[in-house]
């Protein structure tokens, strides 16, 4: 990452829009983990208007050059000052459609990560009793939801967000968490943490760079 040479009043600026960013809605489909997660749109919807409110602007630049996307994201404030990022992924062919998908996933992880934007669960339908004709959780669901060590879900977001950086990446987060949170997941829900491997294994290389 590098920065304006005086970063006070972006800094500020930031700051204040965090107090006022929601979190990403979690609304659309992951094939892999059968979960949902926040798609660009809902980072974009969760950021856009306190990012503006406090005079911020996100310039997303995408290049490709040599089977690699990179993605320079720069947060810039009404001051001039700046913060700039570049995160980069292999990708295995040139086509519009990998170079697509490639693009907005670099997109979506530079912006929630520069501006500090978390993903949350849409619960709202399961609170009223709705969910499209699904079934309540089941007694045992329940019982596993109410024995999940606090910060779980956003240790498991966190999990998943650097799934796609490869076998590597996802091994080091998963020695580097809290041993209740990993006896969690393997417990109730193993299927979900194999998948992980499984994706990760198969995943382009993911990388932040400085430029």
């Amino acid at each position: 990452m590098t920065t304006s040479e005086s970063i006070n009043e972006i800094a500020t600026a930031l700051a204040k829009a965090q107090g006022e960013m929601s979190g990403a809605t979690k609304d659309s489909a992951n094939p892999f983990f059968k979960s949902k997660y926040a798609d660009l749109a809902s980072v974009w919807e969760a950021c856009r208007a306190a990012l503006s409110k406090n005079g911020l602007a996100v310039i997303q630049s995408p290049s490709v050059s040599e089977g690699r996307v990179t993605m320079e994201t720069m947060l810039v404030h009404t001051s001039g000052q700046w913060i700039r990022n570049l995160l980069s992924c292999e990708v295995k062919d040139d086509s519009p459609q990998v170079i697509g998908s490639a693009t907005t996933y670099l997109r979506r992880y530079a912006l929630q990560s520069l501006v500090g934007v978390a993903p949350e669960d849409d619960d709202a339908e399961a609170a009223q009793g709705r969910g499209n004709g699904k079934q309540q959780q089941s007694t045992a669901q329940a019982q596993a939801q109410s024995a999940m060590p606090k910060g779980f879900d956003n240790w498991l977001s966190d999990l998943e967000s650097v799934v796609m950086e490869g076998t590597a990446a996802l091994e080091k987060a998963w020695k580097g968490s809290k041993p209740e949170y990993r006896q969690h997941l393997t417990s109730t829900n193993k299927a979900r943490w194999e998948d992980m491997k499984r994706v990760a294994a198969a995943a382009p290389v993911l990388e932040s760079e400085i430029a």
